[in-house]
């Protein structure tokens, strides 16, 4: 495929300041939108599973899916290392895909981004005008998919976010940590009463998360094309 032409505009409708682009091919598209859809089937997968892993294989789950959620049942099972490299590595891993993306395709990845999530549709274009006016201190306190999305499409230096993401998602980990340490006997009566009641509870999670993991996977290579179709569509005329 031959190069694609620089998209962007030289200032986006809420302030970002974007650069000349010129992004890659569809193929080197696709290698970063494959890991992606990847992820969320692991994410769902390990969301069904937890009933059965969060006291049994705690870190197992948390490399699967690092919710706040899981983070905080299985904080006291671990040792600090384990929890702080898995925990760390599990949530950092998409990031620098979503950041790619919206830095080679700024606007076009965010209409992308709302044509996949049209319930927040809305919700996504108020966060990135909160995000060309605080985008360093969003990235840390809230690095997710979507605040990575804008971080890329800003422009935003590769130094800059890889550092304020990495910090904030250690502190995350941190207070989650200390919250755990806190509120540790309501936690083991949780932990108790998933023991207790472990098969109901899986054979409800398998049902629940195997219909939407069944849909993933339906959509997963459609996913993909969409990503690629949706940035192909969108690209613009080159920025002189």
């Amino acid at each position: 495929m031959p190069d694609s032409p620089t998209v962007g505009t030289p200032e986006h409708e809420h302030g970002f300041q974007v650069p000349k682009r010129r992004p890659p091919g569809r193929h080197t598209l696709k290698l970063l939108a494959v890991p992606i859809v990847a992820l969320i089937v692991i994410s769902n997968v390990g969301s069904a599973m937890a009933p059965g892993l969060v006291d049994r294989h705690p870190l197992q789950l948390i490399a699967m899916n690092a919710s706040n959620r899981n983070l905080i049942l299985v904080t006291n099972q671990l040792d600090a290392l384990s929890y702080y490299l898995v925990g760390s590595l599990r949530l950092l891993v998409a990031d620098p895909l979503f950041f790619l993306i919206g830095y080679w395709y700024g606007d076009a990845a965010l209409s992308w981004m709302e044509a996949r999530t049209k319930t927040f549709g809305q919700t996504l274009r108020q966060w990135e005008g909160w995000f060309g006016k605080a985008a360093y201190p969003i990235v840390f306190i809230a690095p997710n998919q979507y605040i990575c999305l804008f971080a890329g499409a800003a422009g935003m230096s590769v130094f800059g976010f890889f550092a304020t993401n990495i910090a904030g998602t250690l502190v995350r980990l941190y207070l989650i940590r200390r919250l755990g340490e806190t509120f540790e006997a309501p936690i083991d009566d949780v932990l108790g009463f998933i023991g207790d009641y472990r098969v109901p509870l899986l054979i409800a999670s398998t049902l629940l998360f195997g219909f939407m993991m069944v849909n993933e996977l339906r959509q997963a290579k459609g996913e993909v094309e969409a990503i690629a179709d949706t940035l192909d569509d969108d690209e613009g005329p080159p920025v002189s």
